[in-house]
């Protein structure tokens, strides 16, 4: 068999009710929400499984999606599934350095608290995010480049489909050259921010002194950044490219392409929804990729032990 990676899926996965099978069943994912509620002063549980229209708000959804995929993860560590390999998009990067040990799951509570609340207040008058799907990579970048404004690529999720930030007006002018590019559609994402675009590099500079106040441990399992989809081999990078992470780019299919190449065939979804393994069939689809979102869903993992 091939190498095994642990992935984690990022913010727009959030549902009511993730996690609550395993909060209720496991007592070490138990303990996870409860560590993220201490870590990050709010009732975490009560925000992931009440009906409330906070889990939707950026400043809420990042610690709420964290502590159900760290929750999962911990309970197939105890089953004794290791990755050889992990990452994650955006958010879910978080995920990865909690399963790589570079920083303890308290740590990795408080920083995304933060980086919510940082990414929330940022531009809180908008901006905007639009999926571009079924165009070559190549002309949406020299659209971007040539359109006035602030509009770049948030993310490269896989052929065919990209994500467009930026200023609203911006993204909509880009959009409209896309479409008579050939674009199938672009579709407006319902977020609250144009994440991981120039206009948060602010954001970024806040999270920097955040990130002074927890330590990074040594990498036990390689994972691979967003920024530079390439592996993190010194933990004095682990920090600079975090705070880079929220305005940069995220190269989810080349971070999975780099994954393949070095022999990873089988990917583990951990977290809500199945966003990633839908990038996947269009990335590789003779990979084997399993999800985790269900207490019921860790049996399927009994094959890879």
């Amino acid at each position: 068999m091939g190498k095994i990676a642990f992935m984690f899926p990022g913010q727009g996965a959030q549902y009511v009710g993730m996690g609550q099978d395993f909060y209720e069943q496991i007592p070490i994912c138990k303990e996870m929400f409860e560590l993220a509620s201490k870590a990050g002063g709010l009732d975490v549980p009560a925000l992931c499984f009440e009906e409330n229209e906070q889990i939707n708000i950026t400043e809420y959804t990042q610690i709420a999606m964290l502590a159900a995929e760290v929750a999962m993860l911990k309970a197939i560590e105890q089953k004794g599934l290791k990755p050889d390999v992990t990452g994650g998009l955006s958010l879910g990067e978080y995920g990865a350095l909690a399963a790589s040990g570079v920083m303890s799951a308290e740590d990795v509570f408080k920083i995304v608290r933060k980086r919510g609340i940082y990414m929330q207040e940022a531009v809180p008058n908008g901006g905007a995010m639009m999926a571009v799907l079924g165009l070559d990579t190549e002309v949406i970048e020299k659209v971007c480049e040539e359109t006035a404004g602030t509009v770049t690529i948030a993310n490269y999720n896989c052929p065919g489909q990209i994500v467009i930030t930026g200023e609203d007006n911006a993204v909509q002018a880009a959009a409209q050259k896309l479409t008579e590019a050939g674009a199938k559609r672009c579709v407006p994402l319902n977020v609250s921010g144009p994440f991981h675009s120039p206009l948060l590099v602010g954001a970024g500079e806040k999270l920097a002194k955040e990130l002074d106040n927890v330590e990074v441990q040594d990498i036990r399992i390689p994972y691979i950044a967003n920024v530079t989809a390439d592996y993190v081999t010194d933990k004095a990078d682990v920090k600079p490219l975090l705070q880079k992470q929220v305005s940069s780019s995220v190269k989810w299919q080349q971070t999975v392409e780099r994954m393949i190449a070095d022999g990873v065939d089988t990917f583990v979804e951990i977290g809500p929804g199945r966003t990633l393994s839908g990038f996947m069939r269009k990335i590789n689809k003779d990979m084997k990729v399993y999800n985790v979102e269900k207490v019921e869903d860790l049996d399927k993992l009994d094959e890879l032990l």
